[in-house]
């Protein structure tokens, strides 16, 4: 998921405004098989997003959302699903060199009220 708004480096959060925000990313299954959905959450509220631009079972697939952002702090979280059924895991597993990751994606957004 490509992280939207602006970032905020102290906090490591992202700031964006109320309103429609587009949310965009890329998705790859790794082991050749293509990617049948990609979820993407707000909290704990999950919604299926849109693929796009599917090329073939070897290369990333990009999909998109789009978030109606309230005031407040939120996190976004995307989950990809291969065609075997195979979903990101919440919690990675690791291995010792810690390559191993490949958990859902989080971020944390702060939200701005209209001023």
């Amino acid at each position: 998921m490509a992280p939207p708004g602006l970032p905020d480096w102290p906090t490591r959060r992202r700031l964006v405004a109320t309103g429609s925000v587009p949310i965009a990313g890329r998705a790859w299954s790794g082991g050749g098989r293509t990617i049948a959905k990609v979820e993407f959450g707000v909290d704990d509220d999950w919604h299926e997003a849109t693929l796009a631009g599917q090329v073939g079972r070897y290369a990333w697939t990009k999909w998109q959302a789009v978030w109606q952002a309230r005031p407040g702090d939120h996190i976004l979280r995307c989950r990809a699903t291969d065609s075997d059924g195979h979903a990101q895991p919440f919690d990675p597993p690791r291995d010792v060199g810690g390559f191993g990751n490949n958990a859902v994606q989080e971020v944390t957004v702060h939200v701005t009220a209209p001023a």
